[in-house]
């Protein structure tokens, strides 16, 4: 009995690929950052955001970083663009503000978020696809099984293929301006609590000294919760030109930063207020 059982078990295997009969980790599920709501969201969850991160930057690319910081304590947004609803890209959009959902398919695993666009990772073993930059980049994966007990608990995921510009954080945390990033993943649960999902995620970026490996740490999120978010919605935040302004509660225009003068007018005529 136990042989003919083997020999069907066998048969209904044949010609399947191997991946389809390994078993997948518990993390199908919605993710939250737990630093998300604290004041800030920094790249290394375990630093605060800003000069604190310590991050290994060039001289060059330190020096841009600071006039970051500079400039948004002026009141302007520095180098970060998210005010104008840029798209974080990759590294940073792993840093989400809002729950992200995992859905694992044969070939493809994608990340969905509620604000940025769906992550997709490649796990079929393709090649470097010949695709068009994005600010998301072009993410190759593998599952593993890292323990021999027939079940994979790795995501190991290698990104390239990048537009920019691009940061690790709101701070203006910059990446190199020639987009030459790669970013490499190890995705897996910790072995202490099936609720707490690790990223181990590891920069390659000529902004930087050497890689910089920092461990994001996300929440199961239960019950779910499912919201619509666009970034468009309620921001005050405007750029002119390459200036910063802000809308007011009644919807006149702002400066953001002392002595800062208004937009360029010379296409505009002259108000009635002036007129008169």
């Amino acid at each position: 009995m136990r042989g003919s059982l083997a020999v069907l078990i066998a048969f209904l295997l044949a010609g399947v690929p191997a991946h389809a009969a390994m078993q997948y980790p518990d993390i199908e599920a919605q993710w939250r950052n737990p630093t998300a709501n604290r004041g800030g969201n920094p790249w290394d969850p375990g630093k605060p955001m800003g000069l604190a991160q310590g991050a290994p930057l060039t001289p060059e690319y330190q020096a841009i970083f600071e006039d970051s910081i500079k400039a948004q304590r002026a009141g302007t947004q520095g180098n970060n663009l998210g005010s104008t609803c840029r798209l974080a890209g990759m590294p940073k959009m792993m840093n989400f503000a809002e729950p992200m959902e995992i859905v694992i398919r044969p070939g493809t695993t994608y990340f969905i978020p509620m604000q940025d666009p769906v992550r997709r990772i490649y796990t079929d073993g393709r090649e470097w696809p010949n695709e068009r930059a994005t600010f998301g980049g072009t993410s190759l994966g593998r599952w593993i099984d890292t323990s021999g007990a027939g079940r994979y608990d790795v995501l190991e995921i290698e990104t390239r293929n990048f537009d920019g510009p691009r940061v690790f954080e709101s701070t203006g945390l910059p990446l190199h301006r020639d987009n030459q990033t790669v970013v490499k993943e190890r995705i897996y649960l910790d072995r202490a609590d099936r609720n707490v999902l690790h990223d181990e995620v590891t920069t390659i970026d000529h902004a930087l000294t050497r890689p910089w490996t920092v461990d994001r740490v996300y929440l199961r999120t239960s019950p779910p919760r499912w919201l619509e978010k666009n970034c468009h919605e309620s921001n005050p935040h405007l750029r002119i030109g390459t200036d910063d302004y802000y809308l007011s509660a009644d919807g006149k225009l702002m400066p953001v930063a002392k002595g800062q003068p208004p937009p360029d007018l010379r296409y505009f005529g002259a108000s009635q207020s002036q007129g008169e």
